[in-house]
């Protein structure tokens, strides 16, 4: 218990480092955007295709991985489904409330996977990464062109698949491994400068997360956002935990599964809510309890996959 207590504890003192940096001030505002940007598309990135590149892939159960961290997410989308006539939410809120159960927060896990276990926690979180970041994008998207109330020119499924054949997490992920599977390695120059620049990913991306956190938000929508929270961070992971165990995923790469099932939730489903017609409000209140939530809920569920 020690062990996880001391691994995940930088990992929300940095969240909560920019929260007060931002709430004090003592950055400018206009710091966070271009730095989540360059995070996204830089830092992120170059830390994912050192992992992917470097990692021993014999045996991680890469396919049973997948097929869980999938199923479970959808599962748990048709779940969040079956919810909405008793929800009794505006199509809007209903928007808002799906994005928060299942569209994962990869910064978190992509961190907590390098503390705990270095460039082999990045390698099979990277399989986590490839099996539900498309998948969530194509769904949270869909829901939004069904309910949310600003279709014009906004995004489409059809876009959605798009993007994500240019997210730069999927692209890294996909030459890092690519690398690995034909044997090429890094080169000399190469290796130490995606080293060095994907160190820089791991604070500034955690202390853009906490200054993202909006409490009057998570209060005015208390409610919704503890259930869509719980389905995030209880139910989801259970679910993981049992299609796991069907598959056969075991050790290491099973820990991995659930810890990616049970972090918390993206603050890019602030920006596509705001997009396409979601309740923004909401979403922000659902991100922020779902974030300080974590911080209980995450060391028990890495606990119980030891």
């Amino acid at each position: 218990m020690a062990a996880v207590i001391n691994a995940l504890a930088p990992v929300f003192l940095l969240i909560l480092l920019g929260f007060i940096i931002r709430r004090k001030n003592w950055i400018s505002d206009i710091f966070w955007s271009p730095a989540e940007k360059v995070t996204y598309y830089v830092f992120f990135p170059a830390l994912l295709i050192a992992s992917g590149a470097r990692a021993n892939l014999d045996g991680n159960q890469a396919w049973a991985m997948a097929g869980t961290l999938f199923g479970a997410t959808f599962l748990t989308a048709v779940l969040a489904l079956l919810l909405k006539p008793v929800l009794g939410l505006k199509p809007a809120a209903f928007t808002s409330f799906f994005q928060g159960t299942i569209r994962p927060n990869t910064y978190v896990g992509v961190v907590a996977a390098f503390l705990f276990w270095g460039d082999e926690g990045l390698a099979l979180i990277s399989i986590g990464i490839l099996a539900v970041v498309p998948l969530v994008n194509v769904l949270c998207v869909t829901i939004l062109v069904i309910w949310g109330e600003a279709h014009e020119g906004a995004r489409t499924p059809i876009k959605a698949v798009q993007e994500v054949a240019r997210n730069p997490l999927i692209l890294a992920c996909l030459v890092g491994f690519g690398l690995n599977a034909l044997d090429i390695g890094l080169p000399p120059v190469i290796e130490p400068l995606l080293d060095i620049l994907g160190r820089a990913a791991l604070p500034i991306a955690l202390m853009a997360v906490g200054a993202g956190l909006d409490f009057p938000d998570l209060l005015a929508n208390k409610r919704t956002a503890t259930l869509s929270s719980t389905l995030k961070l209880i139910g989801l992971p259970a679910i993981a935990w049992g299609l796991a165990t069907a598959f056969g995923v075991t050790g290491q790469a099973f820990q991995v599964v659930i810890l990616y099932a049970a972090i918390p939730v993206s603050a890019s489903s602030y920006v596509l809510a705001r997009q396409m017609g979601g309740d923004a409000p909401l979403v922000a209140g659902i991100i922020t309890a779902s974030t300080v939530a974590a911080m209980a809920t995450l060391p028990v569920w890495i606990i119980l996959s030891q």
